[in-house]
Parts: structure tokens; sequence; C-alpha cells
């Protein structure tokens, strides 16, 4: 399985997106600053994530929701404005 997934930091109302293979992995290495993007907003929380039976979908998903179309939909997912 393959996993997009969101992340929002507690610090700054900062909104992530990836995609990968292990999700605790790859979330462990979020919030210890391991991710060269994502480390001056740490801590994270995963809001949500969703699951891919191919990485090529998975990846589809990750861009549609880095594109504008997509944040408007993680905000509707999330109940932001």
């Amino acid at each position: 399985m393959y996993y997009v997934y969101f992340l929002k930091s507690k610090v700054k109302s900062k909104i992530y997106v990836g995609c990968t293979a292990d999700l605790k992995k790859r979330f462990t290495k979020h919030n210890h600053g391991k991710v060269q993007l994502t480390k001056a907003f740490a801590p994270w929380n995963i809001v949500y994530y969703e699951a891919h039976l191919s990485k090529t979908l998975a990846r589809i998903a990750e861009l549609f929701y880095k594109s504008s179309q997509g944040r408007r939909q993680i905000k509707k997912k999330l109940g932001m404005k």
C-alpha cells in the first residue's frame, strides 16, 4: 500500500501533502526535522490520509492535492475555510 497524507503544523497554519509507502516512518522523519521542507514548521499532526494500491495512483492523488483545486478539496475535507 501507498499513502497520501496531509500534515498540519502545530506551530503555524501550514498544511503539507506527501506520499509514502511507510506512513509511520515518514511521519517520524517529519517530526524529527529530517525532512528539509517541513522541519521549520514541526511538530506536525496527521490530519488525513488515504491508501492506494499502487505508487502510481498515490502519486497522481498527491499531485492533484497539490494543485489549486486539490487544495480546495483538502480544506473541504478538513472543514477549513
